[in-house]
């Protein structure tokens, strides 16, 4: 079973989610690739794909993995220290930051944000900037700036107080990740599998629906 993940969705890389399919499947061979170019999966061989929603083409079915998901902005407290604290978002543009962005080829990602239910973005200008989501947390946690990823992400470090979360009334909640597969009309038995195994995980959610 080949799946094309973003290196971003943690609710299916974090772990318990693949261990219990596999621990339920023992016969079901799966192959994850990590990455976040885009493609098309069905050309390049993959079963299915796990991408935020925004950026799953229209004809493709999607299963919620996950749930809702928020953005979060973090810093160490040793930085907010040296550097002080943002008290809105436009505020990042004077502190050093750790940015994202696909590829080379691509500008960094523009960070999200929403006032009095509209949407905006500040076009933060990295002093680091990667494609490596553990290394912005490890530069984050080393006092090296601010970093933005989603809230799971730094979940346990905010909580155990080595990360600070910042600026949390500008991070509403939004529709997470995705998996998604071409809409045949005979799915793979190994993918049905997949699907159940996420939606018995999701008993609030659909059961999957055409984009």
């Amino acid at each position: 079973l080949r799946i094309a993940v973003t290196s971003i969705a943690e609710p299916f890389l974090s772990g318990p989610l693949l261990t219990t399919f596999a621990e339920a499947h023992p016969h079901v061979i799966v192959d994850v690739t990590v990455t976040d170019e885009e493609f098309d999966i069905v050309a390049a061989g993959f079963d299915a794909g796990v991408r935020l929603g925004e950026v799953i083409e229209q004809d493709m079915i999607a299963v919620p993995v996950g749930g809702q998901v928020r953005e979060a902005v973090v810093a160490s407290p040793e930085y907010l220290v040296a550097n002080g604290m943002p008290e809105h978002p436009r505020d990042l543009v004077r502190h050093r930051c750790i940015g994202w962005r696909r590829s080379p080829e691509n500008a960094p990602y523009r960070w999200e944000f929403e006032e009095n239910g509209t949407s905006f973005n500040v076009a933060v200008e990295p002093q680091i900037t990667t494609n490596d989501l553990r290394l912005m947390l490890r530069s984050a946690l080393a006092g090296a700036g601010i970093t933005f990823a989603t809230e799971e992400t730094f979940r346990p470090y905010v909580e155990s107080g080595a990360l600070v979360s910042l600026l949390e009334q500008y991070l509403p909640s939004f529709p997470g990740f995705f998996l998604y597969f071409p809409n045949r009309r005979n799915m793979a038995p190994k993918l049905r599998a997949l699907v159940d195994h996420i939606n018995a995980g999701n008993p609030g959610g659909r059961r999957g629906r055409s984009r």
